[in-house]
């Protein structure tokens, strides 16, 4: 069966960095969009990056553009998002998700994994 399992999350300190890492199975993953989607505490799931099948192209968000950057390794089936110079507002529960298609709509996305915790406090 298909699994996302993410790790690394964590509390670390404002300006600090970590590297969310997601291990894929049960699908082709070097022919899937993968992507990381956050949702803070009260609020709605945010789309924060988006890598495409062949390496070649990245998308982010503006809250963590050039902060955050998305990278896959398709021999390991694994995706990655390092976070660094790490704000409050980054505190979020982080999930990555495959889809077939590149589409912001995190609503349709084909697979996700259970999720880590990042919290950003002094």
């Amino acid at each position: 069966q298909v699994q996302l399992v993410e790790s690394g999350g964590g509390l670390v300190q404002p300006g600090g960095s970590l590297r969310l890492s997601c291990a894929a199975s049960g699908f082709t993953f070097s022919s899937y969009w993968m992507y990381w989607v956050r949702q803070a505490p009260g609020k709605g799931l945010e789309w924060v990056s988006a890598i495409n099948p062949g390496y070649g192209s990245t998308y982010y968000a503006s809250s963590v553009k050039g902060r955050f950057t998305i990278s896959r390794d398709n021999a390991k089936n694994t995706v990655f998002l390092q976070m660094n110079s790490l704000k409050p507002e980054d505190t979020a529960v982080y999930y990555c998700a495959a889809d077939h298609r590149y589409t912001a709509n995190v609503a349709t996305y084909d697979y996700w994994g259970q999720g880590t915790q990042v919290t950003v406090s002094s």
